[in-house]
């Protein structure tokens, strides 16, 4: 019994479903179990589990937090690195902060923050900076880092005033210290930029129209990551184009070669005789008197 063409289609999609299904869904995955069973890769395969008087306790390949019972660091332990994994080494969220190194203004909290249970983020300058405050005050050394403030913030100035050619505030009108939250800080980690008092940053204000300087130093504005291009530089071509390129009425120099005329001197010193036409004749013969020159060839010459 023969169907239609669409049905067997159908039934030829509908067992290869079938066959994929079995082999990749069902085979495979059995394959990659038992082979996991095997003496040796067991432990790796279940996760690289440690265990404490018979209880699961962490994994040897994911790092966990040395702190106590009240959070803070316990110091007879090696303080393992920042770990933006859930609430911190949480296997089950295994997540980026996806932070980058122009990421330097901290979001502050809004004015209705506080009643809506909201907070603030911190920017990855702001969690170095804060990181590295804490490792000190642990270690009873200096966690002083470049553009931090000494309280453990990025020192970031929003300058705002008449920009120059460079992009630069010469002469500002009014400085915010962008990551330093009025209310929260005192005062400021600098008092005055180019003469003019640094003030602290209030929530909900906006800043974009300032120009952004980390640590007050004199950069350029870091917002501005664009690249530009560099011009792509011409590079000579062969010599024999550059020659043809030349115009020709430099003295010298001729443009671009073309064939020669009949009987046109060609540079060689001889002239070029135009072929005598055949009438009558065939193109292979030759007619009477004329001589046609071919390749010379060394030795003696031989003449009739």
């Amino acid at each position: 019994m023969s169907y239609p063409t669409w049905v067997r289609q159908h039934l030829a999609a509908l067992r290869a479903l079938l066959v994929l299904t079995v082999v990749c869904g069902v085979a495979y995955p059995l394959a990659v179990f038992a082979v996991a069973q095997v003496p040796g890769l067991r432990s790796r395969a279940d996760g690289s589990t440690v265990s404490l008087h018979g209880r699961t306790v962490g994994s040897a390949l994911i790092g966990q937090s040395f702190t106590g019972k009240n959070g803070a660091p316990l110091r007879q332990y090696f303080q393992s690195r920042p770990s933006e994994a859930g609430n911190g080494y949480d296997p089950t969220s295994t997540a980026a902060s996806n932070l980058g190194p122009e990421d330097i203004v901290d979001t502050l909290p809004g004015p209705k923050a506080a009643t809506a249970g909201e907070s603030g983020g911190q920017s990855l300058l702001t969690r170095v900076c804060s990181r590295s405050k804490a490792v000190g005050d642990l270690e009873g050394v200096s966690g002083a880092r470049p553009f931090c403030t000494p309280g453990g913030v990025g020192a970031v100035l929003a300058v705002f005033g008449r920009r120059a050619a460079d992009g630069t505030v010469p002469h500002p009108t009014g400085v915010v210290s962008l990551n330093e939250e009025q209310g929260v800080v005192q005062a400021p980690f600098i008092a005055t930029y180019k003469g003019v008092p640094v003030r602290l940053a209030r929530p909900g204000e906006d800043y974009s129209a300032a120009w952004w300087s980390p640590s007050g130093a004199a950069l350029p504005p870091i917002l501005s990551s664009r690249p530009t291009r560099s011009p792509r530089r011409q590079r000579p071509g062969p010599a024999h184009l550059a020659r043809l390129r030349r115009p020709p009425d430099r003295p010298g120099r001729q443009g671009p070669r073309r064939r020669p005329r009949p009987g046109e001197a060609t540079g060689r010193g001889r002239h070029r005789r135009p072929r005598p036409r055949l009438h009558g004749r065939a193109a292979g013969q030759r007619p009477e008197g004329e001589h046609r020159p071919g390749p010379e060839v060394p030795g003696p010459r031989l003449t009739r």
